[in-house]
């Protein structure tokens, strides 16, 4: 009795702190590092030579409008139609690796590996400079946009592939069986019923292939591209030219997170809401 009644507080001074005090003294701890290393780092910089070379207003003055006019527009324009080129090729490979007839699977599986184990930038300059070489006198539908749709389109398709054909699988089966009970044929009921599904099922992924493809929009530069047609980063890097300050780099980065930080907030809200659906 008397063992039983002492053994608590034996194992309480033994111990000193319970789990949850140590957890708020290691968190206030951290806290407390981070808020130091934050002061250090705004005592010790040279914010005034920090701004001189990297915030410099007359430059970002003679930038404007025209990084957003030219350089954010032709972003944005390069990121929708290499998605939608993406997405419609990605769609047919994920019904061919799908299929049941094999060299379907066989070219959908064989596609969807080599344009995801090659680099965006060896994608781009093999369509800009294979294809003509290859086929002489061949033009790309819009000239400079239309090659640069497919140059990011093919790597894009390759992962958007992958992800709508995880997004059918993911419909449950009992969809499937109940529009054949009502007499539904296999292609409509994979778009009345599995596609619409599916879709809803991969938008949050299919949102970060679009962040991805504004990234990698910064590739085309390769393509060689005239003053009008430029992105952010080459109309970024061409003002450094002139300008020799890094100020335009900065601004050029802040047009981009102005884009992606939307679509990430995007994704984990619909994430968030598709786990709530669940």
């Amino acid at each position: 009795m008397t063992t039983q009644t002492l053994a608590p507080d034996h194992v309480r001074k033994r111990s000193g702190l319970s789990r949850r005090q140590k957890s708020r003294i290691f968190r206030v701890s951290q806290y407390t590092l981070v808020a130091i290393v934050v002061l250090l780092l705004a005592i010790l910089a040279d914010w005034q030579a920090f701004s001189n070379a990297f915030l410099r207003a007359d430059v970002t003055a003679r930038m404007m409008p025209r990084v957003i006019t030219v350089g954010l527009v032709n972003t944005l324009y390069y990121t929708l139609l290499a998605f939608i080129f993406g997405l419609t090729v990605g769609l047919i490979l994920a019904m061919m690796k799908l299929s049941s007839i094999l060299p379907y699977r066989w070219f959908a599986t064989a596609y969807i590996e080599l344009f995801r184990g090659l680099p965006a930038l060896v994608v781009l300059f093999m369509v800009a400079y294979g294809i003509p070489n290859a086929f002489p006198g061949f033009q790309f539908p819009g000239g400079k946009p239309g090659m640069v749709m497919v140059g990011l389109g093919l790597t894009a398709s390759a992962y958007m592939a992958e992800t709508i054909r995880a997004g059918i699988q993911a419909v449950p089966k009992g969809q499937l069986e109940a529009a054949r009970t009502l007499g539904m044929s296999p292609t409509r009921t994979m778009i009345t019923i599995v596609l619409p599904q599916a879709f809803r099922i991969i938008i949050p992924p299919l949102t970060n292939e679009i962040i991805l493809l504004i990234k990698d929009s910064s590739l085309i530069y390769v393509v060689g591209m005239t003053a009008a047609q430029y992105e952010l980063l080459k109309f970024s890097q061409d003002f450094l030219n002139r300008a020799v300050s890094p100020t335009p780099l900065v601004v050029g980065a802040m047009c981009y997170l102005a884009i992606t930080l939307p679509l990430s907030l995007l994704v984990r809200r619909l994430e968030a809401r598709f786990a709530k659906a669940k």
